[in-house]
């Protein structure tokens, strides 16, 4: 397989669909190019134990799953924008507390534009990662969080490609 060659879901050994999915309310307003959008479509494969995503597009919709569990965590529908390029239209994300313990709509709203942004496109997003730290610590009510541990926990690495 050619790295231009989009990922399925046959690329992965082991995958589990989302069991209890909820609508995420709060959706990025982020516009991703056709460029952008040809790349997305493409996926992203977890090449080592620092990386938490394996990520794939079957039509418009994009799937997000923990690289070590293989467990569904977000399913991204992105619809064509206004104009041009592609937005997210609507989300889902695993609701079962066993497999996933959710922070709150706006919480998943940040780790679908990061997955996206800083795993699929390789961007550093250090705006959307501070973010990150900063819901984390509120959310765990800790004030001293160490940002690599939070994002290494959350979003993982991403090796080159």
């Amino acid at each position: 397989m050619t790295t231009n060659a989009p990922l399925t879901r046959q690329s992965f050994r082991r995958l589990h669909p989302i069991s209890m999915p909820r609508p995420v309310s709060q959706l990025p307003d982020r516009v991703w190019t056709d460029a952008e959008w040809d790349r997305i479509r493409r996926g992203y494969h977890a090449r080592d134990m620092d990386e938490k995503w394996n990520v794939f597009v079957e039509g418009d919709v994009l799937f997000m799953h923990r690289s070590w569990t293989g467990r569904g965590i977000y399913e991204v529908s992105f619809a064509p924008a206004a104009g041009r390029g592609r937005k997210i239209g609507s989300a889902v994300v695993e609701a079962d507390e066993e497999r996933y313990r959710r922070s709150g709509d706006e919480y998943d709203c940040l780790m679908m534009e990061l997955v996206i942004n800083a795993i699929i496109l390789g961007e550093p997003d250090p705006e959307l990662r501070t973010r990150l730290v900063e819901l984390t610590a509120r959310a765990s009510g800790t004030k001293n969080l160490s940002s690599g541990v939070v994002q290494h926990s959350a979003l993982g690495l991403r090796s080159g490609s």
